[in-house]
């Protein structure tokens, strides 16, 4: 039988390790969710925001902090510019999905290559102390890293829940995912909610960056299974349901750890393609349960585009 202890440590540390696959998940489901796009372009993201903090730290010697923020700014700009250059464009033409779908993951390959060849294809770290505090609670290791990144990513995903429920332009993210023809007649500016959905991903994906590059090494195919990490939880937490995404990324990642305990270490990544083909398969529409899509998504299922409607016919 199983010590308890290694039981719990195990849980912990997954849950731990969630945290930035929480981020690169939401980032993804908000995307597909207000603008209807597989946003494959992530990758790139991952890889302008890691480069960009490298460059801050090992290059010109910034804080940590100054260089979160220099990251956050490339990827702010590549991920607008993919919204106002490349989408725009492709709605203004009504392309079919598979056209978005072919560009975002040819694009997402061209930039890891692009940083491939200006830096380097061997595995890259951040910081050359990567040696956390650490504390034994109750004979189970808590680090620093772990405190920080749930601290985090549970702040962040709250903070969104909340400015989606409670502000005038998450409510009108969420008329616009809900219907953004509609929404569009009741004035509400629908490119801006395009636009919003791509910045605040690439705030989340330069924010599960950060805590992935102060735990491990960056080397060029990571981003691409990240992204199907991503794509994983979207499906199995419900197309459109963001939170439901969200819950979904620490399930697959509790499992994934556990698997240790009945499979090698190495075969560990196997776990995420297995769970995506079964998620395809046979819950393409996510796993279900009474009042998951209120729980998930922070509002009832037709409010959302109600109030938005309502606060723009109230304005001045």
């Amino acid at each position: 039988m199983l010590d308890p202890v290694i039981l719990i440590q195990v849980l912990w540390t997954s849950v731990a390790s969630a945290s930035f696959q929480v981020l690169f998940t939401i980032a993804f489901a908000l995307v597909l969710k207000v603008t209807g796009i597989w946003n494959f372009t992530q990758p790139a993201l991952m890889g302008v925001a890691f480069y960009a903090m490298y460059v801050a730290v090992n290059w010109f010697a910034l804080p940590l902090l100054l260089a979160v923020l220099a990251a956050l700014a490339a990827s702010a700009v590549l991920s607008a510019g993919i919204e106002r250059i490349a989408f725009r464009a492709l709605r203004r033409r009504a392309e079919e999905p598979i056209t978005y779908f072919i560009f975002t993951l040819i694009f997402a390959q061209f930039v890891v290559f692009v940083l491939t060849l200006l830096f380097t294809p061997e595995p890259l770290y951040l910081l050359a102390d990567m040696v956390p505090q650490i504390w034994l609670v109750g004979g189970v290791v808590v680090t620093s890293w772990d405190l920080i990144a749930i601290v985090l990513s549970a702040g962040m995903t709250a903070a969104l829940w909340h400015w989606l429920r409670a502000t005038r332009q998450g409510q009108f993210m969420i008329a616009v995912a809900d219907n953004a023809d509609l929404a569009e007649i009741y004035g509400i500016d629908k490119e801006r909610s395009f636009l919003a959905a791509m910045l605040l991903a690439a705030l989340f994906t330069t924010a599960g960056t950060y805590l992935f590059a102060t735990k491990l090494a960056l080397f060029p195919e990571l981003p691409l299974h990240v992204m199907l990490f991503a794509v994983a939880a979207t499906i199995l937490g419900g197309i459109g349901s963001v939170f439901g995404a969200a819950a979904a990324a620490v399930a697959i990642s509790v499992l994934q750890q556990f698997s240790v305990l009945v499979i090698a270490s190495r075969w560990q990544p196997l776990v995420v393609f297995a769970i995506l083909f079964i998620a395809i398969i046979l819950f393409p529409n996510g796993v279900r349960w009474r009042g998951r899509q209120r729980i998930a998504d922070g509002r009832h299922s037709e409010d959302g585009g109600a109030a938005a409607a309502s606060s723009v016919t109230t304005q001045d």
